[in-house]
């Protein structure tokens, strides 16, 4: 199935907000306990890691290539590129490794989870703002050409 290029983008953002809000739900399920600053800053650190160095750089590079594409449809899943989708794999695979496994103890799932949640989700919102500029600016160009 194909869609509009600026389409990807929106997808995008509806993938990683899913995405994020579940790691979020599933950190602050398990957070209760263990709420004290320590942790928090700790979640706090995740966060600021995951989204200064990863997926805010992430948003940036895949929002220019969808940009980028110089025909207007594409196939649905052109939201990401094959990299992209591995590491996804892998990241989802070893999470949930993770926790059935035991692995990971209480503490570490709702400090890490708590702060990679909410880092997925502003990813995912910052998807959802490229795709509203992108509208936003396409249907100030067509109003200036009339």
């Amino acid at each position: 199935m194909k869609v509009q290029r600026k389409t990807l983008l929106l997808i995008a953002s509806l993938v990683w907000c899913v995405a994020g809000f579940n790691i979020l739900r599933i950190g602050l399920l398990a957070y209760a306990p263990y709420i004290s600053v320590f942790h928090i800053f700790l979640s706090a650190l995740v966060f600021l890691v995951f989204q200064t160095f990863i997926f805010g750089r992430l948003v940036k590079k895949h929002t220019e290539r969808i940009r980028g594409y110089r025909e207007e449809y594409h196939f649905f899943l052109k939201f990401f590129d094959v990299k992209s989708f591995v590491i996804m794999a892998v990241m989802m695979t070893g999470g949930i490794y993770l926790r059935v496994s035991g692995l990971g103890p209480e503490v570490f799932i709702a400090v890490f989870y708590t702060g990679l949640g909410a880092a997925l989700l502003l990813a995912g919102i910052l998807f959802g703002k490229n795709y509203y500029k992108t509208v936003r600016t396409r249907n100030i160009d067509m109003e200036t050409a009339k």
